[in-house]
């Protein structure tokens, strides 16, 4: 590699095991942890993203765990310019940086750049939005299908407002969204070197299936009740709240939105890895090779 500095990029689906092999190659390298997970952006929600707890915090320095609120208006895009900004300033003391989460799109603005998406009109906006409200989630899906079936296998499917979006953008460009966002690399100071965990299918689910109990275990839904009147928050749309909120509303039993939130992490997982897997700079490891990943990382250095 050139002589920059470098950012080690550690990656894999939800459940896999990110935390404790960061904490560790953090501590061989002495350096601190960037996370792009952005979930675990919010200081209130704690149980359900799975955030470091304050024993792993005190082990590593972190940034960008706990650092908003669900109530702020944070996007990808302003997340690149306050990570790369970050970045700059500890690659003053730092060698070697690491980057740590399963968030896609935000792994890609550091490590990429997000394209310019174009901005929507109104009437656009308006057209979708009522289309959405007439014909419902799965028709806007079925569109999305239809118009990009690449992003369609790539995207939080039940999150209305990011299927939405791409709608819009096909819609103004008459390109899929996913064309939209190949766009040039854009020149960072800093090499990137990819390290992915992965497990068999079954062994993730296995894992996945038993955090969910445990979260539960640790009082996700009280957690979640917390917030339940501002539910139509984006931040609260996502998997382990949403799910919950549905049982609140008293259209889903308990035991069933516990079921929702299994299925949906897992299906969550399946996503992470069909995008990850487009990506050849990433090296693969099962988590448990911890030593083999240490040495692979080193002998990169």
């Amino acid at each position: 590699m050139e002589n920059k500095p470098t950012l080690l990029v550690l990656l894999g689906p939800t459940g896999v095991g990110k935390t404790n092999i960061s904490l560790k190659l953090a501590e061989n390298f002495g350096c601190p942890i960037v996370s792009s997970d952005s979930r675990q952006f919010y200081r209130e929600l704690k149980i359900g993203t799975a955030a470091p707890t304050e024993q792993q915090l005190s082990r590593v320095k972190h940034y960008f765990i706990g650092s908003h609120s669900i109530f702020d208006d944070y996007s990808a895009g302003q997340y690149e310019l306050d990570a790369i900004k970050l970045l700059g300033d500890l690659f003053l003391s730092y060698r070697v940086l690491m980057l740590v989460g399963g968030s896609m799109m935000y792994i890609d603005a550091i490590c990429n750049g997000i394209d310019d998406i174009p901005t929507v009109d109104a009437e656009t906006r308006q057209y979708w939005l009522d289309t959405y409200a007439a014909k419902g989630l799965n028709y806007i899906q079925d569109e999305l299908k239809r118009l990009d079936p690449k992003h369609y296998e790539e995207v939080d499917l039940q999150n209305h407002k990011r299927v939405l979006h791409a709608l819009e953008i096909c819609t103004i460009t008459g390109k899929p969204f996913s064309d939209i966002r190949t766009g040039k690399r854009k020149e960072r100071s800093f090499n990137t070197l990819k390290i992915g965990l992965n497990r068999s299918r079954e062994e993730l689910y296995e894992r996945i299936n038993s955090r969910v109990d445990e979260m539960m275990a640790e009082g996700l839904l009280l957690e979640a009740e917390k917030f339940y009147e501002h539910r139509q928050l984006n931040t609260l749309n996502t998997v382990g709240y949403k799910e919950l909120y549905e049982y609140m509303d008293g259209s889903r039993s308990l035991e069933f939105a516990v079921n929702m939130i299994k299925q949906d992490s897992r299906r969550y997982a399946k996503r992470q890895l069909t995008w990850f897997n487009h990506d050849k700079e990433i090296h693969w490891f099962h988590p448990d090779n911890e030593q083999e990943i240490l040495d692979f990382v080193h002998s990169k250095l």
